[in-house]
């Protein structure tokens, strides 16, 4: 049986949901602030609209493990990515305007069905991957407040 995890992050940003929205679905400015062993590639032509495929590769040399991801959910301010592959889970990205901008919410919701793979994870990665989602919110937090 797989343990469901989530993992969850946000920060404020002072730019509005819009601008913000756009860091996220823009794919040149999301590899401004997403991890750089992380790359993002289309499959087929690059969108954030519902049932819109990417992969998400690991730059690990040798393995470059992969996510393969689909939009399940989209809306402005929200885009949800569904993946399985070593994971199975959903990565939500939400804009929430507030008085000085917007509240940014990341949850990674997921669960790992190898066991062996599901140990490794959590001894070696997990605290890694928290500690990556608050830089990646970091950095996207610069990205879009340069665009503001």
């Amino acid at each position: 049986m797989s343990e469901h995890q989530v993992f969850e992050q946000s920060i404020q940003i002072n730019a509005p949901a819009t601008v913000v929205d756009n860091c996220i679905a823009d794919r040149d400015l999301m590899h401004r602030w997403l991890n750089p062993v992380l790359r993002c590639e289309p499959v087929g032509e690059w969108s954030t609209d519902i049932g819109s495929r990417s992969r998400f590769v690991i730059q690990i040399p040798l393995l470059q493990p992969t996510l393969e991801s689909i939009v399940v959910e989209r809306k402005p301010g929200l885009i949800v990515w569904g993946f399985e592959g070593f994971f199975t889970g959903r990565d939500r990205w939400e804009c929430l305007p507030v008085a000085q901008g917007t509240r940014l919410l990341n949850r990674f919701e997921f669960e790992i069905p190898n066991p062996l793979i599901r140990w490794g994870f959590n001894t070696f990665a997990a605290a890694w991957t928290q500690e990556d989602m608050k830089a990646q919110l970091q950095r996207l937090k610069l990205v879009a407040q340069e665009q503001f």
